[in-house]
């Protein structure tokens, strides 16, 4: 009877024993398990933050190509006014180197006008072979030639419209068979110095007869 009560308590004891020992190791795993599906992130945690993060930098790559493009048209802007610049101090120079023989033109116009007179003063019929006329005719076409390298060139009116630009009318008179307001006579050569006036031709202008 003993040592059947004594056999009975050795196998109650062995599967308690079994059963703490099974325990801890059902227990830990788990602990474990619920750890790991804690630690584990959201499955949409990682796109969402992708997502932003591209968001981010087509911004900001947004932004630079704006930049860009205003200093680009920054750029044109700076280069075209710089072109202007240069066109207009060329201009300015070309102006300056044309115009700076004005007032030297306009005294040898006078001297041109003198030897007009000169030459005119000398019959037709003692011109040929007399080396004096031909001594003032060369001056007179050697100051002309001096004046068409600067650009400074004769205009003769006669017969066109009148222009008070570039006429000064010294009388008008009636003349049959000419249009009232045409030029009927020079006295005077006009001059012009490229686009410009040095003098303006004196002349007569037809006037109407009525």
């Amino acid at each position: 009877m003993n040592s059947l009560v004594r056999s009975c308590a050795r196998t109650v004891s062995r599967q308690a024993h079994t059963r703490n020992a099974i325990r801890p190791a059902w227990v830990a795993q788990r602990l474990m398990s619920g750890q790991a599906q804690t630690d584990e992130p959201p499955t949409d945690a990682k796109p969402k933050e992708g997502a932003s993060e591209t968001e981010d930098l087509a911004a900001k790559l947004k932004a630079k190509e704006e930049e860009v493009k205003e200093m680009i048209s920054r750029l044109r802007y700076a280069q075209a006014d710089y072109l202007n610049l240069q066109r207009n101090s060329q201009r300015e120079k070309e102006q300056t180197r044309d115009y700076a023989i004005t007032k030297l033109a306009t005294d040898l116009v006078g001297t041109v006008d003198v030897l007009s007179l000169a030459l005119k003063s000398v019959p037709e019929d003692a011109r040929k072979g007399n080396q004096l006329y031909e001594g003032i005719e060369m001056t007179q076409r050697s100051l002309l030639q001096s004046l068409a390298k600067y650009g400074v060139e004769q205009y003769d009116p006669t017969g066109e419209k009148f222009d008070p630009n570039l006429h000064e009318a010294l009388y008008m008179a009636p003349v049959p068979g000419k249009e009232p307001g045409t030029v009927i006579e020079t006295q005077k050569l006009g001059y012009k110095i490229k686009d410009r006036i040095l003098r303006a031709a004196q002349v007569g202008v037809a006037q109407d007869r009525s």
